[in-house]
């Protein structure tokens, strides 16, 4: 068996896709008489400084010779890779191996790239180690990606599926022609086994790409005969060609379980917490609020804890919303990825709802308000003379309830879970 790896073709305003490149050669490996067990599509740490759109890397799983394979490739790279972009360092490797076989140290790698950060060094270390066969265009950065994928079905589990239709090559470029209603017809009838195809309250076809690359529009799912079915509905202007992937979208895969003290920029966390600081709308809309450690039973923050400031920017939609509904003494678990010292939400449980405040007492017998009988003497009805010896709790109505909230569609990064999966530990309220 032999593994292409591939990453780092693409360009953010040039066109180029990484899927494509694999899709290309896949097509030429078959042509040449391979056959093609799978082709892998891995989101690595979306938090990456030197990524080009979506920090995506490509393997293609053939039982072609490698030497063949790796001619293969290195030409469809060299002719077509992006490297006019500043930002695209083209890498390729190919491993004889098959995939449930690469070493222990190569899955490992391709596990931290999820989550994680690695240098070329660390990449080139094991390439050599193993022998892999191995180019790369400029600083060959993406060599760290095309390595991750040659590990990456040893390192991942929860494997979901994107079709992928391609646009024919004059069209690329021009205003996509598709019927958005078809869209969302099809979208209707495979959902919940496809998600993420449309985002119902936005009205936006989330499948459908506003970039000038040569994808028309992608599927994503859990299932692969219904991601199909929904590309076979929807009516467009011609496909090219089209392929399924095996990915780990729409799996969390990015991110670390860890403490509010542990967090770092550049990583992405899954975190516990209580709202220390009640949500702010600022500037732009984007709302902000701040997460400590744990409150004590008399709602006081403990002034040694740590705080981490969270926001939900302005492109969450409606999901700024489910944050605005929470206050100060709510128990969270929140999801997102560490920038400037601010955890960007991509989904939050609400774990325990604080639902009582401290109110000035009413008197019993006249139903007025009492008043305060100086420092440290509780209060009083004037009228009645009536006393209480502090405030008294009251029941506050609150407009969440427990469980995990999420971004909508249209906001939703590629590596995320999103909740009508299922696997989560509290009840789930999805966005559709």
């Amino acid at each position: 068996m032999t593994i292409i790896g591939v990453d780092d073709t693409d360009s953010r305003e040039r066109g180029m896709c990484t899927t494509y490149a694999a899709n290309r050669i896949a097509s030429e490996v078959t042509a040449a008489g391979g056959v093609i067990s799978r082709v892998l599509l891995i989101r690595l740490n979306p938090a990456v400084e030197h990524k080009t759109r979506g920090n995506a890397a490509l393997a293609v799983h053939t039982d072609l010779a490698p030497d063949v394979a790796f001619e293969i490739a290195h030409e469809f790279v060299a002719d077509a890779a992006a490297t006019e972009d500043p930002r695209t360092n083209p890498g390729l490797v190919v491993a004889e191996s098959g995939p449930d076989a690469v070493p222990d140290s190569v899955a490992a790698f391709a596990r931290d790239a999820m989550r994680r950060h690695h240098d070329l060094a660390d990449a080139e270390r094991l390439i050599d180690t193993h022998g892999y066969r191995s180019a790369g265009w400029k600083n060959a950065r993406g060599k760290i990606g095309a390595l991750a994928a040659i590990g990456a079905w040893r390192a991942h589990e929860d494997w979901t599926v994107e079709y992928i239709s391609y646009r024919e090559a004059e069209r690329r470029g021009t205003p996509r022609e598709i019927d958005v209603d078809s869209v969302f017809d099809a979208a209707e009838e495979q959902y919940s086994q496809a998600w993420d195809t449309i985002d119902r309250v936005e009205g936006q076809a989330v499948c459908v790409p506003h970039t000038p690359g040569p994808i028309l529009h992608g599927i994503r799912g859990d299932d692969e005969q219904a991601v199909r079915a929904v590309a076979d509905r929807i009516e467009s202007e011609p496909v090219e060609s089209a392929r399924l992937f095996y990915t780990n979208q729409g799996t969390d895969a990015h991110l670390l379980d860890g403490a509010l003290g542990d967090v770092e920029n550049g990583h992405a966390y899954r975190v516990d917490g209580t709202v220390v600081a009640p949500p702010e709308t600022r500037e732009g809309g984007h709302v902000f609020l701040t997460l400590g450690d744990e409150r004590s039973g008399n709602g006081e923050a403990d002034e040694q804890g740590t705080e981490l400031p969270c926001a939900a920017f302005e492109p969450t939609k409606r999901f700024r919303n489910r944050v605005r509904a929470l206050r100060v003494g709510d128990r969270l678990t929140v999801c997102g990825e560490v920038s400037d010292g601010t955890l960007k939400l991509e989904k939050f449980a609400v774990r325990a709802l604080d639902d009582v405040e401290y109110v000035t007492p009413t008197c019993p017998d006249c139903g007025n308000r009492m008043e305060s009988a100086g420092a440290g003497q509780g209060y009083r009805c004037r009228d009645c003379g009536t006393s209480r010896d502090g405030k008294v709790e009251r029941r506050v109505g609150r407009d969440l309830d427990p469980g995990w909230y999420e971004v909508p569609p249209c906001a939703r990064r590629h590596i995320a879970k999103p909740l009508v999966r299922g696997g989560f530990d509290a009840p789930i309220h999805p966005e559709r």
